[in-house]
């Protein structure tokens, strides 16, 4: 069916906006990836040369060589992995409980979880770093690392959304060939999961790979740092190099952008079907 002129003049409308929205956010990662490329004499040439003649790849080496790249890669990857599997395992596992089975008050309980994200990140700091230091874990990983591994508010209601769309019937048949409810979540639930579990992987991610304040916060051997953390350190160090520095910064944001344009289909799906049924 044909569109209406109004219909056409709408989406016209939209779509110049959308365009324009796409322009603003662009032009600080154009402006990143012109400077990454561009001589010390060339950043503030007035006026200014989106693409550098010549292309300075070298930057690049020198972002590599000039600060433990390699070191707090591996530091961030570790941080990172472990985080997505604890995550993962334990905002699943609680989703299917509230989703799943039958206790007492679980409605208000899930009330009582959701009201938690309404805490801001600042009020549970000192608490948790008090926490942190009497345990022994400051200048290690495991503040990083544990907290994930006890669930999530934001992630627990993403979960249990999806599995409330699984047919029950699956599980019921399950329970009549005499599965365990933890059977049923592991082997059932999990693999039917994959858009919701690659949406909190891709949220997960993010948060870990790009976390400056939990790195700076209860770490202090400049072996442990993260990549943020350590992107920090060079820019203290070496900030009049811009070149050099926005080079660092692109290949910190590379696995990043990487992983959503890898799993977009499936974060689209998972945020999609996580809003299906409440």
């Amino acid at each position: 069916m044909a569109l209406k002129r109004n219909e056409w003049q709408v989406r016209i409308i939209v779509y110049v906006l959308l365009l324009a929205g796409c322009f603003v956010f662009l032009m600080p990662l154009a402006w990143l990836l012109s400077t990454s490329l561009k001589a010390d004499a060339g950043i503030f040439d007035m006026p200014p040369k989106w693409i550098p003649d010549p292309l300075q790849w070298d930057n690049y080496s020198k972002a590599v060589h000039t600060f433990p790249f390699f070191r707090y890669t591996m530091n961030t990857v570790f941080v990172t992995l472990m985080s997505m599997i604890g995550a993962l395992l334990s905002s699943s596992f609680i989703s299917y409980a509230f989703a799943r089975l039958r206790w007492p008050g679980r409605d208000a309980w899930f009330i009582v979880m959701l009201s938690t994200m309404m805490l801001p990140t600042q009020i549970t700091m000192i608490p948790l770093f008090i926490l942190f230091k009497e345990l022994g874990w400051i200048d290690t990983y495991l503040p990083l690392i544990v907290p994930f591994f006890f669930g999530s508010a934001f992630y627990i209601f993403l979960m249990r959304q999806f599995f409330m769309t699984i047919p029950k019937e699956l599980s019921e048949a399950a329970k009549i060939d005499g599965c365990s409810e933890v059977y049923i979540w592991w082997r059932i639930f999990m693999p039917l999961s994959k858009p919701a579990l690659a949406t909190l992987g891709i949220f997960t991610f993010t948060l870990t790979w790009n976390d400056f304040l939990g790195p700076l916060i209860y770490l202090n051997d400049p072996d442990k740092f993260t990549l943020a953390l350590g992107l920090r350190g060079f820019q203290q160090q070496f900030g009049t190099r811009w070149n050099v520095m926005m080079a660092a910064s692109v290949l910190v944001m590379l696995p990043t952008l990487a992983l959503f344009f890898s799993f977009q289909k499936y974060f689209i799906e998972g945020v999609t079907l996580t809003g299906v049924k409440g």
